[in-house]
């Protein structure tokens, strides 16, 4: 038997997913996103790991899906998920601005939390707290945070339109990879059709606002020589914008445009509801 869930029946279960969302207590939510954040963070060093060891990045490009397939099926909270689940169900009038925007400031703050958790133990464990330089790995992480932030400072207002452009397009891949997610009814199903765009996005070195959160702070504390203005202003304000309106634009918008006219009632809809994503 298919467990492939049709679109239409895909919107509803986003729907009902943003209204769930929406209505989590803050203990839970402030858990569910440190999880998140910290899950990415583990995938995006054991990337720059095989990227050193290969010399190939596709090839952790090809396996960081797996911290996304983690937070797809254990319900976490990602904010740039988020940031296409709870539109729908705001286009659908099932909750207002306000449960949105406590939603995805708490997010943003358990996912920061978890990367900086991470964060911290990670150079404990490379650097054997301080007595060594991290070898190739902490190299391509010093390297990256300063790709992430002085590259764009050096070229202004062009800087800040390519990190945005760059963000934009990351995140309506990310956001693709949330609502696959709930195009199938079994574990398999979920994780096969998330790791597709999330495999696309990270190939091509687009900038994400969570991975972001490990990604410069672990280059800092490695020693690159970026200041916390230049990682917040050059990086993290403008990514996070920028993800914030691919998703709500590219995947929010556009799937709720593209098939609510034809959504069923809910008393027809046949396809379970999850309310884990």
């Amino acid at each position: 038997m298919s467990d492939y869930v049709k679109p239409a029946d895909v919107l509803e279960n986003i729907i009902e997913s943003g209204r769930v969302k929406a209505a989590l207590p803050l203990l839970q939510l402030l858990v569910r996103s440190a999880l998140a954040g910290a899950y990415l963070a583990f995938v995006t060093s054991m990337a720059f790991l095989l990227a050193a060891q290969t010399g190939q990045f596709v090839v952790g490009a090809l396996l960081f899906p797996a911290g996304f397939a983690l937070i797809i099926v254990l319900g976490l909270e990602l904010l740039t998920g988020n940031f296409a689940v709870l539109p729908v169900a705001l286009f659908a009038g099932r909750i207002g601005w306000g449960p949105v925007l406590r939603n995805w400031a708490l997010v943003f703050l358990g996912n920061l939390a978890g990367s900086l958790i991470y964060a911290g133990i990670y150079w404990v464990a490379t650097t054997e707290a301080g007595h060594v330089a991290g070898g190739a790995v902490a190299d391509k992480l010093r390297a990256l945070a300063v790709s992430k932030t002085q590259l764009y400072e050096a070229l202004g207002l062009a800087g800040l339109a390519t990190v945005f452009a760059k963000a934009v397009l990351a995140n309506w891949m990310v956001s693709v990879g949330s609502v696959m997610g709930m195009a199938s009814t079994s574990t398999i199903g979920k994780i096969l059709g998330a790791w597709l765009p999330i495999f696309i996005f990270v190939s091509q070195g687009f900038e994400h606002s969570v991975v972001n959160m490990f990604a410069i702070p672990v280059g800092m504390m490695l020693g690159a020589p970026v200041s916390m203005a230049q990682w917040w202003l050059w990086n993290e304000i403008p990514v996070t914008l920028g993800n914030a309106a691919g998703a709500f634009v590219f995947t929010a918008g556009a799937f709720y445009l593209g098939y609510a006219r034809h959504r069923p009632s809910h008393q027809d809809v046949a396809a379970p509801i999850d309310p884990r994503r």
